[in-house]
Parts: C-alpha cells; structure tokens; sequence
C-alpha cells in the first residue's frame, strides 16, 4: 500500500510539474490522420500551464485562448466543408504540438458490446476485404477498454490510423463496412471511432447523471458514483495488474510437480455460483480422466462449451489452447504424445475480467475424443481461485464494466464528448435480453443522454438483435423477441434507424460471422435518416389489422413499390406468422401475400384476436422484405404480459 501511495504521489508531481512548466498537451484522440466533423464548428481542447497563451490554427483559420487556473483551455474553429489533407498547429508559451494528415469529413462513433467489437478479420470475408481495404479517405480510431469510476477528460492512450490492410484487420469489422460504404456513396473522408466492449449492459454506457432516469439507481441521487459503489479507479487497477500477473502461473499450477492444496469442489459446466457468484477474477480448474492403454500418445481432441471470458487449457502439463474472449465453444487439438494410459490431467485457467466467469454451455459440449471415442467431462471438477475480486475491495457489486452504472461511459465515452460527430452506429442489447421490458426505457434514456452530452441531436442507428439459439418446434415466449420490440419502440425518437438482420443469425454462435451485410444495411439506413436520400429507411413496418372470418388482414407502411418475400417465391407465402384466440395460446398459421397485405390464418384458430411475426429467440426463416429488399422487423399485435415484465 506504501509502494501505491508513492506511485500516486509521483504521478500528481509530474501533472503539477507538467502545468508549472506550461507544456501545451492535448487528449490523445487529437493526433495525427485524424477526421474531424465538416459542416459544424470545430473544437479542440487541451492542457496547459496555468494562464498559458494558446493559439490553434487550421486550414487558414486560427483562434486564441488563455488557459484556466486548472490549465484547461478550449477553442472553436469555423465550421468547414469536407476536404484535406491539413495541418492543425497548436502552440504553447513553450512548446508547439503538429498534427499531420487531418481530414475533414464525417466521424461516425461506433459502439456496443462484442458483435461491434468483431473485428474484420474474423468476418466471411475477411481475406478479400483487408486485403482491398486501402483507402486514404478512411480514417480508424479505436478506444481502449478501460473502467472508469469518474469522468474522464482523456482516454487511454491511442491514434488515429488511415485505413489499409494493416490497421483494418483489427478494427470493427461492422464500422468498417459502413464506413466504406458510406465513403463510397459520399466521396468524402469518413472517420470511425470504434469504442465498444465485449459483453456489456446499456447501463455501463450511459452516464451517472442519466443514471438517477433508472430506478435501479435513483436510490443512489446526490451521491458520487465512487460513495455509491465503494471504490475507485485506482482499486480497479491493482485489481487489473493482478489479473496480468497470476501468482499460480508464477509457482507453475499447470505442473503435473507442484503440489496445490486446498481445491473445493464445483460441477462443470455452470456459472460460478455460491461464495464465487459475484466474483470477478481468476479460477482454476482440474479433473482427472482415466484412458483405455489405446489412448497412450495418441492424437485427440478435447471440448469446453463456452467459457467467459478467457481460458488456458493444459493436458498433463502441456498447454493445448487458449482463448482471449468469450466464443460460443473451446475446441483445442491434443497433438500425439500428451495422453498417457491410465490417469491424465486436465487444468484449465479461467478468467473473468467482468459479468459472469464460468464455464458454459450444455453437458454434452464438454468430451475428449480419442481414438474415435468420446469421454465425458461434465460433472464435478476441482477448482481453486487465484485471484478473487473480493479481495480488492469489490465485495458488493464486483470489479467488471456491468458492475455499475456510468463505469465504461466516464472513461470511453465521456472523453470524446464535443470531438464533432455525425452520429452513432450501435450493436448492443444480448447482454439485456433478460431484461427486455426495462430494455425500453434504458434504451432511449441513453439515446438522450449521449445527444444531451454533445448538445445536439445526432442520427442514432443500430442492429437489432440477430437470430440465435435453436428453432422452436412450437410458438412460444421469448426475451430476445421481446428485447427485439423495445428496440422497434426505440425508432419513435427522432433521428433513428435500425438494421434488421434475423436472416443472417446462427444458430449456435451469438458473433454471427456475416458483418458485412451488418455494416450494408446500417449505411442503407445512414443514407435516409442522417443524409435524406431517397431510399427507405427500413423494411415493412406493420400499422393495421383487420378480421374477416378467421382470417387476419395486416397492412404495412414502408413497403416501397410493395410487399414481397426474400425469395421471391411465386405464391407470396410468408414464413414466420403464429396466431392465436382469446385463449392466448398461438399456433404456427399460414402467410401469404395479396393486394400488398398479408392475410394470416389457421385452420385451428376459427376466431382469431392476434398475430405474431418472427416473435422467437431465433427467427432466422421470416422472409417479408419491401421493394428495397429490407426485412420486416418481428412483431406482435397483442400487449399481452411478457416474460421479462416485472423482471
């Protein structure tokens, strides 16, 4: 604790040091090849000494300020129309800072959890797509993570980069295909900021003042976030150098040598749970598996299920994968000579930086598969904590990004309030699913909040949730329909669109590899809610419903030149319709198109009173679209009671 103290002392020696010395400075998304917003008045702001004389010029333009008693100091150039490359100059009493290769243009800010965060190089077409990714009229920032327990002026450290083969492997891979689209249609630069995090709820994201909107936390009006959560910034990094510095990787846990006491016992696969279900941290995990003599050096394979959010798997000793985010399914190859006859042992390190740690998914995900025959590995497993959040203080909301409110706003969004923006794209909301009733208001208190952080109202676009998980064999309720709705409620705010893409889900993998069609139908969407072409904005958006017999007539808006299927069958049938009686209880009906509507019906429902489209955790087969070739979004007709109401 000494040792800390020190370090801070020092740290605030050099600020003061910095300031007395009057060194003119700038937040680190200031940097060279940068784009900032046309058409809008241009801001850039800094640090400096205390009364320091600061002068900022570019394209012809230069403005003049002093900076505060606190060394902050702020100025806004005119408004100017796309173009570049400039240079932006900013000189202090003592130092003078250059800034090369800056655009104007469109800055798009792209967020949300870990489908945003899918980096190009993992999409369908990735080859082909970093490969003809050059383009000097593209410009990439990404924010680095970080958990921020008070609002920050600066982000972690970082550049912005022109886009080519080797800066857009690792960026968005859904910023990117918008960005390019939008580029290609506009023929101006377009800048994408990239601030996302795998695995996180909208309430991270928004601010604390928004916050006190959410009566989960309006309890805590007129307190600090750091009083209302019990600790700061600070704990949260000891925390994090010691994630990044296991003491059992240090004394060789994995060895089949070291003698480690104290395991309890765990079964596999579930979350962590009892005296760990608030845990964040590190937890290793052993099982012991008996082989046939067969098996004795031979190649093999070895099956996880899901494990949130990172792993290092070892067999007898010998590290045989590894994994650095949560993905649906670990799946590592056991080279010859690591199994023995008789006893092996298997170790895997997990850790978990925030939410849920554990290992997932269903019993039959977990085997070896040896020599053609599988050995299961669900069932009880040791287990020993490393690293515990608890003992850094975090004992009663934990240490990750979804351990309160405002924790990833303050540090990745907060700092760039005022850089100009044309408007945000967002792709976010699995994390919420259980909570999709609260999901329509948390969404567009943060929509509201963000616009009332840059004092205007920017477009706002997302991706509605994909289609996941297995088909139903029957209609039914679910939370991902239902987080699907609060998204569709959302779009009564001014300025906001939506990509709907259930045809591209998969059905065992929530990171849907297919970004490319993502990013297509947000710039589609771009092009009618923030640049006012002529195009439509979404697909078929349902506005009526009539009986006649028991037949359900459903007229839309939104339909173009007209209704039509996504494969164009010459029947008009539509996939996806459920529909039901005062009963409540739906059955699977029959679609199809006529006189631009859709007539639903169903032998088993003779007085029908309701209708459902796509309302499933997986609606991959609904197939309406407009002239346009967009899809309707799923619906309902009826405000019967949801599963997560009153959740």
């Amino acid at each position: 604790m000494k040792n800390l103290r020190n370090i801070f002392l020092t740290v605030a020696i050099l600020l003061l040091t910095m300031i007395a010395n009057g060194k003119v400075r700038v937040p680190h998304f200031f940097s060279d090849n940068m784009v900032l917003q046309r058409d809008m008045p241009v801001k850039i702001w800094g640090y400096a000494g205390k009364n320091e004389p600061v002068a900022v010029s570019l394209n012809g333009s230069v403005q003049k300020t002093t900076a505060g008693k606190d060394g902050k100091w702020s100025v806004e150039l005119p408004a100017m129309t796309y173009g570049g490359p400039y240079q932006v100059r900013i000189d202090g009493r003592d130092n003078s800072i250059i800034l090369d290769n800056v655009l104007i243009g469109d800055v798009w800010l792209c967020s949300g959890q870990s489908n945003m965060e899918f980096n190009l190089n993992g999409d369908l077409t990735a080859q082909e797509a970093i490969q003809n990714s050059a383009n000097s009229n593209i410009r990439l920032l990404t924010i680095p993570k970080t958990i921020q327990t008070r609002e920050c002026d600066n982000t972690e450290e970082t550049t912005w980069m022109v886009c080519d083969p080797s800066t857009s492997a690792n960026f968005s891979a859904v910023g990117y295909f918008f960005g390019k689209k939008l580029q290609e249609e506009l023929r101006i630069p377009v800048g994408l900021i990239n601030s996302s995090w795998g695995g996180t709820d909208i309430e991270t994201w928004t601010s604390w003042e928004a916050s006190m909107n959410n009566s989960e936390y309006a309890p805590f009006k007129g307190q600090t976030l750091e009083n209302a959560i019990g600790y700061t910034s600070s704990d949260v990094e000891r925390f994090k150098q010691a994630l990044e510095n296991d003491p059992a990787l240090d004394a060789k846990w994995y060895d089949l040598s070291t003698k480690v006491k104290g395991w309890k016992k765990m079964q596999v696969p579930q979350a962590w749970n009892g005296d760990l279900e608030n845990e964040d941290g590190i937890i290793w995990f052993r099982k012991e598996i008996e082989l046939p003599a067969d098996a004795d050096g031979s190649a093999g394979t070895i099956q996880l299920g899901a494990i949130d959010d990172e792993d290092i798997t070892w067999i007898n000793g010998q590290q045989v994968g590894s994994m650095g985010l949560w993905i649906a399914n670990r799946n590592y190859s056991i080279t010859p000579g690591i199994l023995k006859a008789g006893k092996n042992i298997i170790m895997v390190r997990v850790k978990d930086t925030g939410s849920t740690g554990g290992m997932f998914g269903v019993a039959e995900q977990l085997y070896f598969e040896v020599n053609g025959t599988r050995y299961p590995l669900a069932g009880e497993w040791d287990y020993k904590p490393s690293v515990l959040s608890s003992s850094f203080g975090f004992k009663a909301y934990g240490s990750g990004p979804n351990s309160f409110a405002s924790l990833l706003y303050n540090g990745m969004i907060h700092p760039l309030v005022g850089y100009g923006i044309r408007g945000v794209i967002w792709y976010q909301g699995e994390n919420n699913s259980g909570e999709a009733y609260r999901y329509r208001s948390l969404f567009p208190n943060m929509i509201t909040d963000w616009r009332k952080q840059w004092g205007y109202e920017f477009p706002f676009l997302w991706v509605q949730l994909a289609s996941f998980m297995a088909l139903d064999d029957q209609p039914k309720d679910s939370e991902w329909a239902e987080l699907r709705e609060a998204q569709n409620m959302t779009l009564s705010l001014p300025k906001t669109g939506q990509a709907v893409i259930t045809d591209i889900g998969e059905a065992f993998d929530i990171h849907p590899r297919n970004k490319k069609d993502v990013g297509l139908r947000l710039a589609h969407t771009a092009m009618n809610v923030a640049y006012q072409k002529d195009v439509l904005p979404s697909g078929p958006v349902f506005e009526e419903m009539k009986r006649d017999g028991n037949r359900m007539i459903l007229s839309f808006s939104g339909t173009g030149e007209g209704l039509s299927t996504l494969d164009k069958n010459k029947y008009g049938y539509v996939n996806g319709f459920a529909i039901a009686g005062d009963d409540q209880k739906f059955v699977w009906a029959k679609a199809y198109l006529h006189n631009n509507q859709v007539v639903v019906f169903s032998d088993e429902v003779q007085r029908p009173v309701a209708v459902r489209y796509g309302w499933a955790n997986n609606p991959v087969e609904i197939n309406l679209v407009n002239s346009d070739g967009l899809l309707a979004s799923p619906f309902r007709t009826d405000t019967w009671k949801g599963i997560t109401e009153g959740k």
